[in-house]
């Protein structure tokens, strides 16, 4: 019998859950949305150009993810526009024109951040203050099945796939069978874990979390046009 009991729940602040397909894009989406869910009211923001700058900043192509602390640059100083400006695509067609903002997004909006202790308690002190937290995890067999309330608690012997890495959005946290746990939002749609979330217990974070940010405050990005 799997007992649920939740202290904190910020899933208020957010909107519907979204689906990032096949991409390798859950960075840009746990970002975007941790983001938004800072915001008043809600409106989503725009995954496709953090995604553009993080990888942009980085060096890297469009097939591998994007780094967290590179996400955590482009949302300071690049900012992002609302989710409208530059529709997400769930695959990005071969041979299509070069993939790249459109030459006017409209105005963006700029957060910082910063990279935070991996501590389950330090997340929860966060969480209590009414922010979200970006995780960055291990994956392993018990996060594709979420059990009962969507639980994910590793079988017995189950070890991490360091190659299999994801990011969440940590959204509140409480107790599963009275031990602490971490409820999270996924980029997967909402058929996965309860509605899209799911509660991650103690024995899955401990091996399996490996880092975390915070953003913080507004602030200001020039809007400036980007040439394809």
């Amino acid at each position: 019998m799997t007992s649920v009991v939740c202290k904190r729940d910020l899933r208020s602040i957010f909107g519907p859950v979204r689906d990032q397909g096949g991409r390798p894009t859950c960075v840009a989406f746990a970002a975007s949305d941790a983001h938004a869910a800072l915001r008043p009211g809600w409106d989503p923001l725009c995954c496709e150009y953090a995604y553009y700058h993080a990888q942009k900043r980085a060096g890297r192509s469009l097939s591998e993810p994007a780094l967290l602390p590179k996400m955590i640059e482009a949302l300071a100083n690049d900012g992002q526009p609302a989710e409208h400006a530059w529709p997400y695509a769930a695959s990005i067609p071969p041979g299509a024109a070069p993939w790249a903002p459109p030459l006017s997004t409209g105005k963006l909006y700029g957060r910082s951040g910063m990279m935070t202790s991996s501590a389950i308690e330090q997340i929860i002190e966060t969480l209590n203050q009414d922010r979200p937290v970006i995780l960055l995890l291990m994956l392993s067999t018990a996060f594709f099945a979420p059990g009962v309330y969507g639980v994910i608690d590793p079988a017995e012997g189950e070890d991490p796939e360091p190659a299999r890495r994801h990011a969440v959005v940590a959204c509140g946290h409480g107790e599963v069978n009275e031990r602490p746990a971490l409820l999270v939002r996924n980029s997967w749609g909402p058929k996965w874990g309860d509605g899209g979330c799911g509660w991650l217990t103690e024995a899955f974070l401990k091996p399996r979390l490996f880092a975390a940010a915070t953003l913080l405050e507004d602030v200001d990005v020039p809007c400036h046009p980007i040439a394809a």
